[in-house]
Parts: C-alpha cells; sequence; structure tokens
C-alpha cells in the first residue's frame, strides 16, 4: 500500500496547552474503523459491510421518501426556507438515526454534537475542546444503548454493530466509537450534498429545467452529477508508505500527503467541459466517495437521499430558486458545507 492514514499530530496546529486534550481526542478517533488500513480496517468494516450494500439499503427508500414529504408538507405553504436549516440537516439525521434504532425526539441533540465534531476539519486554534465536549457527550449518549442492545438486541444497525463485540471482531469501545462515527458521517455529507446540489441547480436554470421535466428519470444522473461538480468532502490527509513518483514530483515516505476529491473531479483529462454543471453527464466517474478499500461506506445512502430530495423538490416545488444572498461557507479544510441557503418558490 503506498498511502496510508495519517496518525501525524494534530493539522492545522493546536495551543500547546491543548495537546492533553488532543491525547483524548486522538484515542478516541484511532478506534474509528477509517483510520486504519489492512487488515484492521477490514475487519471492522466487515461487521456492518452487508448492511451498506445497495440491495439492503434500497428497502430504506419509502423511509425516506416518507421523510421528505413530511418535511416538505412543514414548509410547502411558507413559500421559502432556509434550505440547510429546514431540509438538508433535518433528513439525513432523521434517517441515520432509525437506523440505528435510536428516539426519534433525539435527532436535533444528535445533529448538535454532530456540529461540535465538525471542528476536526477546521483551523480554529482552539477547536479541541469544544470537540471532545462533543465526543464525550456523545460517547455519554451512545454507550448505554450499546449497552442495551447487547442484553436485548433489535432489529436495527446499532445492534449489528454490538454484535461485533460478541464476535470478537471490535472491542465494547470500537463499538461505541463507531458507532458515533456513523451517526457523524451518515448525515454530515448528506446534508452537503443536497445544499450544494440545491445551489447548483439554482444557479443553473437550464439544468433545473431539465430536472423539472423528468424528476424520477434524471434524479441519479442529477444526483451524480451534484456530487462531482461541488462535491460535499473537499480533502482526505494521507502519509506516503514508501518513495512514490506523483505528477513528476517525488513524494518521500512519511511525507503527508493531502487528496483534493474537488480538484480530481474537475480534471479535465477525466470530464469533459469540468467546470460545467450538466446532469445529461455520462460517463460520469467521479471520486466523491473516495476509492479503494476505503471508499465511502454510506456511498449507497448518500445516493440514495439526494435522488429522493432533488426529485420532490422538482415535483413539490418546481418553482424553486435561490433568494438573493451573501453565501457563507464554514470554514473546513475537509468539509465542503454552507452555512445556510435561502430558497422560495413563489
Amino acid at each position: 500500500m503506498v498511502f496510508k492514514n495519517d496518525p501525524r499530530p494534530p493539522y492545522p496546529a493546536i495551543d500547546e496547552s491543548d495537546m492533553g486534550v488532543y491525547e483524548f481526542i486522538k484515542d478516541f478517533f484511532s478506534k474509528w474503523m477509517i483510520q486504519h488500513d489492512r487488515p484492521k480496517h477490514q475487519q471492522t468494516r466487515g461487521v456492518v459491510h452487508a448492511y451498506f450494500n445497495p440491495k439492503s439499503q434500497e428497502s430504506w427508500r419509502p423511509l425516506v421518501q416518507h421523510a421528505i414529504k413530511g418535511l416538505l408538507d412543514d414548509v410547502e405553504d411558507q413559500g421559502s426556507m432556509d434550505l440547510m436549516r429546514d431540509f438538508a440537516t433535518p433528513l439525513p439525521v432523521l434517517v441515520i438515526a432509525q437506523m440505528m434504532g435510536m428516539p426519534f425526539e433525539d435527532r436535533k441533540f444528535i445533529r448538535s454534537m454532530a456540529e461540535k465534531l465538525l471542528l476536526i476539519g477546521r483551523s480554529d486554534l482552539d477547536r479541541m475542546r469544544p470537540l471532545a465536549e462533543g465526543i464525550q457527550e456523545l460517547l455519554n449518549y451512545v454507550t448505554p444503548l450499546v449497552e442495551d442492545r447487547l442484553v436485548n438486541p433489535g432489529d436495527d444497525l446499532l445492534t449489528i454493530l454490538a454484535n461485533g463485540e460478541k464476535t470478537g471482531e471490535m472491542t465494547r469501545e470500537e463499538v461505541v466509537a463507531n458507532a458515533v462515527l456513523i451517526l457523524f458521517a451518515g448525515h454530515e455529507t448528506t446534508i452537503n450534498l443536497i445544499c450544494n446540489g440545491t445551489l447548483a441547480l439554482g444557479n443553473h436554470p437550464d439544468q433545473w429545467d431539465l430536472l423539472r421535466q423528468d424528476p424520477a428519470g434524471k434524479m441519479k444522473s442529477t444526483t451524480e452529477e451534484c456530487l462531482r461538480y461541488d462535491s460535499p468532502v473537499k480533502s482526505l490527509s494521507r502519509l506516503a508508505n514508501e518513495d512514490v513518483e506523483l505528477g513528476g514530483k517525488t513524494i518521500k515516505k512519511s511525507d503527508r500527503v493531502r487528496w483534493f476529491m474537488t480538484s480530481a473531479n474537475r480534471d479535465p483529462e477525466m470530464f469533459p467541459d469540468p467546470d460545467t454543471f450538466n446532469i445529461n453527464r455520462y460517463p460520469n466517474l467521479h471520486v466523491a466517495f473516495g476509492a479503494g478499500i476505503h471508499h465511502c461506506l454510506g456511498a449507497t445512502l448518500a445516493r440514495l437521499e439526494g435522488q429522493e430530495a432533488f426529485k420532490s423538490l422538482a415535483e413539490r416545488l418546481p418553482n424553486l430558486h435561490l433568494e438573493p444572498q451573501e453565501l457563507e461557507h464554514v470554514p473546513s479544510i475537509t468539509f465542503r458545507s454552507l452555512k445556510a441557503l435561502q430558497v422560495s418558490w413563489n
């Protein structure tokens, strides 16, 4: 393996006084399956891999459709909304919490804690303490639920994770940490997909018209182009496992490398007219979900939610358009996330 996960000190750097807090954070993240390479990654991912296969995930489409209907029912008569707050955010939170078997009323708490976890990808010097608070609150929330599933198994994803402890594939701490990972990753990237995609459609009325003419027929290709054009995750960090030549440059062993999927998805050698937003683009071999053994576990679910979201917006709110506004993105080297997106349909 030429590149491996990056366990080195925090980047960007943090204040020296927060190094103790950082050790707690580093220990927690070290238990996430995505922080490991073979064979550990394969072992822990295998516990839940079957749950996320396309056939299994397709069974959740009615739940996604029902959740979308409820959210649009709530706002349709208003004539406008903050799409980030009122639609893109609650949808994936509701879905992943349901999959995990968590109480419906806890979804706002789950989202508020996930927002603290987002600090890991930001450059704030003082990001460690609120990040640690979010981790501890989620640990306090998830641990009793895992303990309950070990005694009273249910028909949910949290039970499958807990079974990983029973089979010896995961420790208790790894079960809890990866439950937090799935809660976090299971909605944050999808929120960005829906919001960034709606922004792209709003900025390209000709493409919005194409989707409106055939929402069901165009929902899949629209979702793929939204993933490529304005990817939910901007970049990931890796370490070189050996000296390697890449793009005419020599990367030495242990050098830190940051991969920008956003750049790869605009590669003119792979995509004709890469800066053009085209929902009919085919083939569309983007890398918004990464590649190889670390290809996003929840890619099928994210696609499903994006498809149903864009289809429903086109069917229910065909006159939807962007309001005049000054857009602001969350300062993050990892995520491509808007703070708000005002839309109306009157």
